[in-house]
């Protein structure tokens, strides 16, 4: 017989072990871009940005919010808000949120992987930024197409400027 810490136990590693190999492929991505030289901090285009994780999916400016400050006084610890409109349910969900730097050496700032037992698409955290530019929020929708918004931000003290 099971004791409920042995439940907990056996639920835990299996939830890790699905979600190790859910986000495999996420994790290819993140390497191909390190590796395709775009960890240099330069400013990209936004084809540059979103096509490693796009490719020929369709793409719409649509149902994201992005919220950052227009002018950032330190690049270290820039607030980010981010809504997705999406009924998150089984049928209809936000599979994935990338966050993507145009100046960053390495342009994945984060990647967040949700699905329908999140409730809801809203995320708040902080992010650096290297120096004056575009913030892009893409989501990923469970019938493999994007969404997302833009936004620009000043920046007067840059971060990343080791590179790191």
């Amino acid at each position: 017989m099971f004791s409920r810490r042995d439940f907990l136990t056996s639920c835990t590693q299996a939830s890790l072990g699905v979600g190790a190999l859910a986000a495999t492929p996420v994790f290819a991505q993140v390497d191909k871009l390190t590796l395709s030289g775009l960890a240099e901090s330069r400013l990209r285009s936004f084809d540059e940005m979103v096509h490693p994780f796009v490719q020929s999916q369709t793409l719409k400016k649509e149902g994201v919010s992005l919220s950052l400050p227009v002018l950032a006084d330190n690049g270290h610890l820039v607030p980010l808000h981010l809504k997705v409109d999406s009924p998150m349910t089984e049928a209809s969900h936000v599979s994935h949120i990338y966050l993507i730097s145009q100046r960053n050496p390495v342009p994945l700032m984060c990647m967040f992987v949700l699905g329908p037992w999140n409730g809801r698409a809203e995320i708040s955290t902080r992010v650096r930024l290297s120096g004056t530019q575009m913030v892009v929020a893409l989501a990923r929708l469970s019938d493999g197409s994007f969404i997302y918004q833009t936004q620009e931000v000043a920046v007067t003290e840059a971060a990343c400027v080791d590179n790191g």
